[in-house]
């Protein structure tokens, strides 16, 4: 079975590369451009959300917490990806209710570790 991952990154080309890397790997991917595309996107139930936090229309704080109010929004691990790497930003999304935070550029092998570790399925 396949680990289903939201990408949801402004970033068209960085979103690109991690999305290939990310179905070399297996993973079934679905993308976003924004914080509003994430969350209609949520509504197919991935195993795991990969958020961009400086996103228009919606930020991923935002987007977050129309997350966690749908149905799955409060089980489905949601990892922030940020340039952003002060250790103040950490806590901010540990308290907004992030599952983990991954700063970029991302570490390709980290990510993937963070993956595993929060959706056993793509162990």
């Amino acid at each position: 079975m396949s680990v289903s991952i939201l990408l949801a990154e402004d970033h068209e080309p960085n979103r690109k590369v991690l999305r290939r890397r990310l179905e070399r790997r297996g993973f079934t991917v679905f993308e976003a451009a924004d914080g509003v595309e994430a969350v209609a996107m949520f509504q197919q139930q991935p195993d795991i959300v990969l958020l961009d936090l400086s996103m228009p229309n919606m930020s991923g704080m935002e987007a977050l917490q129309q997350i966690r109010a749908m149905a799955g929004g409060k089980d489905t691990p949601v990892v922030a990806l940020t340039a952003h790497a002060m250790n103040e930003m950490r806590v901010d999304c540990e308290a907004a209710g992030f599952d983990d935070f991954v700063t970029k550029p991302i570490e390709f092998d980290n990510l993937l570790l963070t993956i595993q570790r929060l959706a056993p399925a793509a162990a």
